[in-house]
């Protein structure tokens, strides 16, 4: 999970339920006030911080969620974000939706949930055989693709070449440890070796 912090205005996104002490740091650092959902295969806590903080959850259009969560501000490409200086990248052929918000601080900072990863191996909470079964999938590589979700989101090249257009510094994603400074040549060296562009 990744807190933005405005103001006194806190934005998780990418949310995981903290236990008790999580979350009395997390109050230490302002008032949840936004919720992110940036990909359709996560959210399974957003219900309980949305609850919690009355937050509202902002997404992507035709976003799917759990546990009767709702949409209550709708993320498009043309309009500001829950932050101040976001803004919001689609994936306009996947065919689930999957989005990136770029934050203007720092150099730029994108955070990504499933389509762009930086898992360079197991960590504590792998056993081996996921380990092993991950590894085999081509999950573990720095400045990913994310392998599950290209397989079943199937994007087109045209996504990605939208995507090298981005100016940013740091990757900050849903799976794997940040990616600090020279995120975009990485990413782009992985878009030409995947895609060819």
């Amino acid at each position: 999970m990744t807190v933005i912090r405005d103001g006194d205005a806190l934005t998780l996104v990418n949310t995981l339920r903290l236990d008790d002490a999580g979350l009395a740091r997390l109050e230490a650092l302002g008032k949840v006030r936004s919720i992110v959902k940036l990909g359709a295969f996560h959210g399974r806590d957003d219900a309980f911080y949305k609850d919690r903080y009355e937050a509202e959850l902002w997404a992507p259009a035709g976003m799917p969620h759990e546990r009767g969560v709702t949409t209550d501000r709708e993320l498009g490409a043309a309009q500001s974000g829950p932050c101040s200086d976001a803004d919001l990248f689609v994936y306009q052929t996947s065919a689930t939706p999957e989005a990136i918000l770029r934050i203007g601080r720092h150099g730029g900072i994108l955070l990504s949930c499933d389509s762009l990863q930086n898992w360079t191996g197991p960590d504590d909470y792998f056993d081996q055989a996921s380990a092993a079964m991950m590894q085999a999938g081509g999950f573990f590589n720095p400045a990913n693709v994310g392998p599950g979700w290209l397989g079943a989101a199937k994007p087109e090249k045209s996504d990605f070449l939208r995507l090298k257009d981005l100016e940013y510094r740091h990757l900050l994603s849903a799976h794997g440890a940040p990616l600090l400074n020279d995120a975009k040549p990485a990413i782009d060296a992985t878009l030409k070796r995947l895609f060819e562009i």
